[in-house]
């Protein structure tokens, strides 16, 4: 089983993140969830060269279970702190994913608050798995248009399965995994107050605005990931007294 001990969780500020970080993912307890069934998905956050605490629960369980004292960092924190750096750069965005629709509207709100950055976008089609021929498509456009960051919003876990298997194919000096965002900057879907996110309510929000979408993710996944988190703590102290056992035989 997968354990919130085993992740590699980011310690620092967003100020920190190196602009050649190459693939960067976020994990809260839906995500985390994920991994604990997809063997794959589990591999691709565990090899994110950096991993994002992005939700309140995994800050506190990592706090909780072995004292690391993180910060919520979501994918959002992380999109304004590049697009701010490749505006003053002049640097080049390409964003994956999502409808036209939205891409325009990124667009068109990315050319008001971040004139100077260069922007491509591709809506791939909408479907389960991508065949040899949509991938092939997404990393010539990728490619040949070679962005300083590649934003990717497919949602988990289709879009870290998309980065992680294509990662070493793509022409980009960091790939971020940001899924929801996209929708917030295109203006489709609101995030929460600033007070909601600082008091980690920020999914409290979500599931008021659009309780029949998400109520099965947090009321149902957000009990499962206390249920994984109470057998991760006996699992911890079993091994702790375990271990004390062997000492003092020896």
């Amino acid at each position: 089983m997968l354990l919130i001990k085993e992740l590699n969780l980011y310690k620092g500020t967003v100020s920190d993140i190196s602009f050649d970080s190459k693939v960067i993912n976020t994990v809260n307890a839906y995500s985390f969830n994920i991994a604990i069934k997809n063997i794959k998905f589990a591999e691709a956050i565990q090899t994110s060269d950096i991993l994002l605490p992005d939700g309140i629960s995994i800050v506190w369980t990592a706090k909780l279970l072995y004292g690391n004292k993180l910060k919520k960092i979501a994918g959002a924190d992380v999109f304004f702190y590049f697009m701010d750096i490749l505006n003053r750069k002049s640097g080049k965005c390409f964003f994956l994913g999502s409808t036209n629709e939205t891409l325009n509207k990124i667009e068109y709100r990315q050319k008001v608050e971040y004139p100077n950055v260069q922007l491509a976008k591709f809506s791939p089609p909408f479907k389960r798995e991508f065949s040899d021929i949509d991938n092939m498509e997404m990393l010539e456009r990728i490619n040949k248009f070679s962005p300083d960051v590649l934003f990717v919003g497919m949602t988990a876990p289709k879009q870290e399965l998309w980065v992680h298997e294509h990662k070493h194919k793509i022409k980009a000096k960091t790939i971020c995994s940001i899924g929801a965002v996209f929708d917030f900057y295109a203006g489709t879907v609101n995030r929460a107050p600033i007070w909601m996110i600082d008091l980690g309510l920020e999914w409290l929000y979500r599931l008021v605005r659009q309780p029949k979408r998400l109520w099965r993710r947090y009321l149902i996944g957000n009990t499962l990931f206390l249920f994984y988190i109470i057998k991760e703590l006996f699992f911890f102290k079993f091994c702790s007294l375990n271990s004390k056992k062997t000492s003092n035989s020896s």
